[in-house]
Parts: structure tokens; C-alpha cells; sequence
């Protein structure tokens, strides 16, 4: 199995290969440390500790981690890689120089020797649900200790790893530590293979989201210099297919509440200058951003086409929708707003979380919409209601506040094996 899956590597590489070329073409933040895909300009480390982290939500769930690790063990380099440039743009933006970056290797096994060779990272810890035999095996056969953090394996998933249980129970017997989000998480990992001694559950560490301290007067600064005391509401973390929903509700929320403006904030910057056109073209007046300049009282789309602003956003305003869930894309983070008590409204696509989304739905700390239509009656009667938005905002608030720990119990778990390479 081993041999096949590593022929089916080499297979699809010239593929892979041209998706970064076409990608790079079309928006060029795909093209800086493109080699780091394919082995060749990873930093050279002698001694850290590696974090990966696919994307911009991985990314934020491990700031509280990532932060604790360089406190703890400033002896160490902290690595972070990634799979997206948004996820790269991410760790920048929030810990500039004081960690390293690195894209994570394609599968094939020269580059993943490539990229051991120059790292030799002291440990791996790595963000929920990535599974990667390749990389697996390379820290199995280099006697790196492996966690998977705030692991999970949704339902749905299941069958179809199961369906290559001889490559996932090799891939998950190299001392691999699973650290799982729910029991039930833990006793699917422990289905395909996972070691019982090996695997406990300790929570999903995106409860234990770190919020600026200075976050909410910057929402509220933000709001007072962009667009006063207006009724607004976020579109975050939108895709492609659900500007159109967003922009459609937002058209039928315009004829009760006129001066209602929305913050349309797409997931990927390559579609800011799209998204912009589509509102125009849908008859909207649009200010954006990087304009650099105040809402008028005519403005009905306020576009957020800068990076790392999201959470500054949420604080700005009144009700937030969480993209990513009416297209069949998984859903995105429900904590942030909830951590600021803001009503949260959320699309039914939440596999990618839905564990948590379950949680919301169950304390009423959310409204799950299915279309455009069904937006805009959930937003409109937000709006109307101020105290039941209030009570949905508290809901999720103290969904948060209940479920932190999950950090601290992850340290307790890392503590002996940090120690262990650093002794």
C-alpha cells in the first residue's frame, strides 16, 4: 500500500505541478517560496519546534499555542508552515519575526526528505485533521514526536479512510500522539488504527481564543470613523457563490431598513476586485477599504479588502453571518463573533466544525439560514430585536467561556515530551 500510494505521488505531481503554475499566473501570491511545494528553500533549523497549520483558520486556532511554545521554550525556533498564502499572510500579520514560515512539502518522498533534512524540527504538531503518510512516516522513521492537535475525524470521513485502512493504520503507527477534540473523535481515530495509550481527548483548542485586549475599543473606533451609529451587519470569510446570496439579502433587507449598511469580507484576497464589480454591477454604492476613506450615508456595501481585520470587524458591528456554510465549503470559525457576543447566523454547510455548530444550534447561539431569502428574515429580525440578539450573543458567549481549557490540558500532554528533547 505504501509503494502504490507513493507511485500515485510521483502520478500526480505533473498535475500538481500545473495547478501552482496556473494558480501563480493568476494571482501571485501564490508564486513567493513556491519551491518549498516541491523541496527545495526550507529555512535552516537546527533545533525547533514545528507547528502546521493548513490555512487561516488552522492558523488563528493556533496563535494561543504557538504563543504559549515561545514562552515556554525560548531556546527553541518556532516553525510554522502552512498550505495556503493566506495562512502564510496570517502568520505574519500576527507573529512578524519571531517565528519562521515555510510552506509544507508536496507528498512525494524527495521532498519530503528535503524538508527534514533542512528543518529537523525536535517535534511536529499538527492542526486538527491533516493526515499525511508520507510526512507521517518521516517523522516515524526520524524519531520525532508527532501530535495531532484538537484532532478530528468527521463521520462522513470515515468510510472512505477506511477504504485505505492499511495505509492509515500504518500511517497512524508511528507513535503518532492523537489529542482529540470529543470522545467521539477519539474512538473514530482509534477505528482506523490509532494506539489506545497514544490517543485522549483534550478538547478543541479553538475555544481558547485570544482576543486582543484592546479589540473592542478598536471595533468601536473603527465603527465611530467609518460609519457612525448605522445598523450594520458582516458577511465574513465569504467564497464564490455566496456574494450573490449575501448581496441578495442584503437587497431585501434595504427596503425596511434603508440605512442598514453590510461588511462583505471575502475569504480569499485574489477576489477582492470581483466581489467589488459584483456589487456595483448589482447597483450597490461600494466603499472599500483600502480607499482609506468614511462610509457616506448613500454607501450600502462596505468591502473589508485587507487582510487581518476580520476580528476588528466582527467587534464593529451588530450581526454576524459566517460564511463558508451556504456553499458546501465546510463553514468557518463561529467563536470569534461568539468570544465578542455577537447573534451569529451561519449557512447548513458546518461539517468542517460540527461539533460546535451542533453546540450552538442546541443553546440557541445561532440561526442556521439555508438561502438568501431565509438571511434575510434571520437578519431582519435581528435587527428588530434587539434583545433576542442580545440573548443570542450571550448564548454563544457563554458557550466559549465554558469550553476553554482545551490549551492547558494539551501543555500538560506536551510538557513531558518537550522537555524530554530539550533535557
Amino acid at each position: 500500500m505504501q509503494f502504490l500510494y507513493n507511485l500515485l505521488t510521483w502520478l500526480v505531481l505533473p498535475v500538481f505541478a500545473l495547478y501552482w503554475f496556473l494558480r501563480g499566473i493568476a494571482n501571485r501570491t501564490y508564486r513567493p517560496k513556491v519551491g518549498q511545494r516541491f523541496g527545495f528553500g526550507y529555512p535552516k533549523l537546527e533545533s525547533c519546534i514545528w507547528v502546521h497549520a493548513v490555512s487561516v483558520g488552522e492558523v488563528q486556532a493556533a496563535v494561543p499555542l504557538i504563543r504559549s511554545l515561545i514562552t515556554r521554550f525560548p531556546g527553541h525556533e518556532i516553525l510554522v508552515t502552512t498550505v495556503t498564502p493566506t495562512g502564510a499572510a496570517h502568520v505574519r500579520a500576527v507573529f512578524g519575526e519571531s517565528v519562521r514560515h515555510s510552506y509544507i512539502p508536496f507528498e512525494i518522498p524527495t521532498a519530503i526528505r528535503a524538508f527534514f533534512a533542512s528543518v529537523d524540527p525536535e517535534i511536529a504538531l499538527v492542526m486538527e485533521t491533516e493526515i499525511w503518510p508520507n510526512m507521517y512516516r518521516g517523522c516515524g522513521l526520524r524519531n520525532i514526536p508527532l501530535v495531532l492537535v484538537s484532532a478530528r475525524v468527521s463521520p462522513r470521513s470515515v468510510p472512505g479512510y477506511k477504504r485505505l485502512l492499511p495505509l492509515i493504520r500504518e500511517t497512524l503507527s508511528h507513535g503518532i500522539i492523537i489529542a482529540a477534540q470529543s470522545k467521539e473523535d477519539a474512538d473514530r481515530f482509534l477505528s482506523l488504527g490509532a494506539a489506545p495509550e497514544r490517543t485522549s481527548v483534550t478538547g478543541n483548542i479553538k475555544f481558547d481564543i485570544e482576543l486582543d485586549d484592546d479589540l473592542e475599543e478598536r471595533g468601536t473606533a473603527a465603527r465611530r470613523e467609518l460609519f457612525g451609529e448605522r445598523p450594520s451587519w458582516i458577511a465574513a470569510s465569504t467564497h464564490e457563490g455566496e456574494e450573490q446570496q449575501v448581496l441578495a439579502a442584503h437587497k431585501k433587507l434595504l427596503r425596511n431598513h434603508p440605512d442598514l449598511l453590510l461588511i462583505l469580507v471575502p475569504r480569499h484576497p485574489e477576489r477582492f476586485d470581483a466581489v467589488r464589480e459584483m456589487a456595483k454591477r448589482g447597483g450597490f454604492s461600494v466603499v472599500s477599504r483600502t480607499e482609506g476613506r468614511r462610509c457616506e450615508s448613500e454607501t450600502q456595501v462596505f468591502l473589508c479588502d485587507t487582510m487581518g481585520e476580520l476580528t476588528m470587524f466582527y467587534a464593529a458591528t451588530d450581526i454576524a453571518f459566517v460564511a463558508g456554510s451556504l456553499a458546501p465549503i465546510g463553514g468557518h470559525n463561529l467563536l470569534e463573533p461568539a468570544a465578542l457576543a455577537k447573534p451569529v447566523i451561519s449557512g447548513p454547510h458546518v461539517f468542517n466544525a460540527q461539533g460546535i455548530a451542533d453546540m450552538f444550534i442546541a443553546h440557541d447561539a445561532c440561526r442556521i439560514v439555508q438561502d438568501a431569502d431565509e438571511l434575510a428574515i434571520a437578519v431582519a429580525e435581528l435587527l428588530d430585536d434587539p434583545q433576542q440578539a442580545a440573548e443570542i450573543g450571550r448564548n454563544g458567549y457563554e458557550i466559549v467561556e465554558a469550553n476553554r481549557g482545551s490549551l492547558d490540558r494539551l501543555l500538560v500532554l506536551l510538557e513531558p515530551l518537550v522537555s524530554e528533547i530539550t533535557g
